[in-house]
């Protein structure tokens, strides 16, 4: 299970909306600039703002430990990345070995790109929908800054 601290900014309708809180180890990473936990501004912050629908009753500014299962990181990283990378070069080895030549290479390889694209999404919305990619409610972070079972 993969874990991270997030801490309740909001409430709509009694779900509590969350943050991510940066890792100290954030001051040296090399995509400072576009993770939004320092350096990206409010508006980088408020993107990665997430609902969780299954917490018992927070309130603003508590503390949280949320997670999600180690297999559905990699099955959404090989959806959204994996899948439409494999479908293009797939495609354009196929046009290339049936003597498409490069323009139709290219063109096959835009479509394979597309098709990827389109199939990641359909699987994502899946995997979504199914709640593998929700990130899920284990506990609280006591006001000590040590974890508490819920």
């Amino acid at each position: 299970m993969l874990e991270s601290v997030a801490k309740v900014v909001a409430l709509e309708d009694g779900t509590p909306w969350l943050e991510p809180e940066p890792k100290a180890s954030c001051s040296g990473c090399l995509s400072l600039a576009a993770c939004g936990a320092k350096g990206g501004g409010l508006r980088a912050l408020a993107a990665r703002r997430f609902p969780l629908t299954d917490a018992p009753a927070l309130r603003i500014g508590d503390r949280v430990v949320v997670g999600l299962p180690e297999g559905s990181v990699l099955r959404a990283a090989a959806t959204a990345y994996g899948l439409p990378m494999a479908l293009m070069i797939g495609a354009g080895i196929v046009a290339e070995t049936n003597g498409a030549g490069d323009g139709g290479g290219a063109l096959a390889m835009a479509g394979g790109l597309a098709l990827g694209l389109l199939l990641a999404r359909l699987i994502a919305g899946r995997l979504s929908g199914r709640g593998d990619l929700t990130p899920r409610f284990l506990r609280r972070v006591a006001a000590d800054g040590a974890c508490a079972k819920h």
